[in-house]
């Protein structure tokens, strides 16, 4: 690159620059990167800068960083800083132009000095996405402990129901009279439901993980099928397909019930449509690109939507939705969604929720190969 009178700097030849050849590592990084000279103009950009401002690296080459930013002067003054070796790394929030966007960007700026004289290292980390990769990692951490806690607290419920059963069908045994024994009878049964509650429970972590490849319409299909073999009147169950979607290696029989819990949830949900016949659920898949869980990314991932038009998630449980024994419905054991969200993140996915009055969507992200 050589400097043109405007003081951009402008590719002398179609040959790589040195700088993408050095800083080519830093496409495969989810964070937008920008390396920049002394004076703020860029030298490089990574393929997540790219996308996040919507032109290309060859564009972006020998323009001033600053000007997509709606002051530049906290970067010029991070620059002088880094001249004088003032500061390691330096960090402050701005906002950021995009090709194509009426409006702006929130981003955390991080400025470091690079290990090359006159080169300065910016990271842009938007702060939407901070704040999902951290609420994704406070899922994980909550959903772990809810693990450990449902586990032990099973296995605290199991001992002492073997004993309580035993015991009243035992005393059962001993009385004469059919009025009393119907007391027992209650006994045992509520024993027994505790029992089937304990099982749901603990089922997730007894049975194995059975791999193998799995056709995620096959998946819907049966679920469609179930669905509509339980709810044959006033529900309509639409297909939304992106057919070129791949298999991939997982538990077929763990991801429909995921998926089939979920839709069965939101079929229950929508009992008033369904008495005026107008209930829907769709089942839609898609690929997501450059997909980022957590803090690891990945090049491709399937994306599951099962959405319903019923009255949404009620405002005092949408934040705890997947917590175990969490239900908005009278009578529900508010697990669920709690096994949903298990199955899915032991394909490495995630699952969240979007609901208002009228749409209720439950998307679900399982990385592809």
């Amino acid at each position: 690159m050589k400097a043109s009178a405007s003081g951009r700097l402008t590719e002398s030849s179609n040959k790589p620059s040195p700088w993408s050849l050095r800083f080519q590592a830093f496409d495969l990084l989810a964070t937008p990167v920008a390396v920049i000279n002394g004076r703020g103009l860029v030298l490089f950009v990574n393929a997540a800068l790219e996308d996040t401002i919507g032109l290309s690296r060859r564009t972006l080459q020998g323009l001033h960083l600053g000007e997509y930013f709606t002051d530049k002067k906290p970067l010029e003054i991070a620059l002088e800083g880094a001249r004088s070796n003032e500061f390691a790394a330096l960090r402050y929030e701005a906002s950021l132009q995009r090709a194509n966007h009426d409006e702006l960007l929130p981003v955390h700026v991080i400025v470091a000095q690079s290990d090359q004289a006159d080169e300065v290292i910016v990271e842009l980390l938007p702060i939407e996405q901070q704040t999902r990769q951290e609420r994704e990692e406070r899922i994980v951490d909550q959903a772990q402990a809810n693990k450990e806690l449902i586990r032990n607290l099973a296995h605290e419920i199991k001992n002492p129901l073997g004993g309580i059963r035993g015991a009243a069908q035992l005393l059962e045994m001993e009385l004469d009279s059919k009025d009393l024994t119907e007391y027992t009878q209650v006994i045992i049964r509520e024993a027994d439901r505790l029992q089937t509650l304990v099982d749901r429970l603990l089922a997730p972590h007894r049975k194995p993980h059975v791999v193998g490849d799995v056709n995620m319409h096959e998946v819907c299909e049966r679920v469609r099928s179930l669905i509509l073999a339980e709810f044959p009147k006033g529900l309509k169950v639409v297909r939304d397909y992106d057919i070129s979607i791949p298999e991939f290696r997982g538990d077929r029989e763990q991801l429909i019930q995921a998926v089939l819990n979920i839709a069965h949830n939101a079929s229950q949900a929508l009992t008033d449509r369904r008495a005026e016949g107008d209930a829907e659920l769709t089942l839609r898949t898609r690929i997501a690109r450059q997909v980022t869980f957590g803090k690891q990314r990945y090049r491709l991932a399937l994306e599951l939507h099962v959405i319903d038009n019923g009255p949404g998630v009620p405002d005092s449980i949408k934040d705890r939705i997947f917590f175990p024994l969490i239900s908005g419905r009278e009578g529900g054991s508010g697990l669920g969604l709690t096994l949903a969200q298990t199955f899915v993140q032991q394909h490495h996915g995630s699952i969240e929720c979007d609901s208002m009055p009228g749409r209720t969507d439950f998307k679900i992200l399982i990385p592809l190969p």
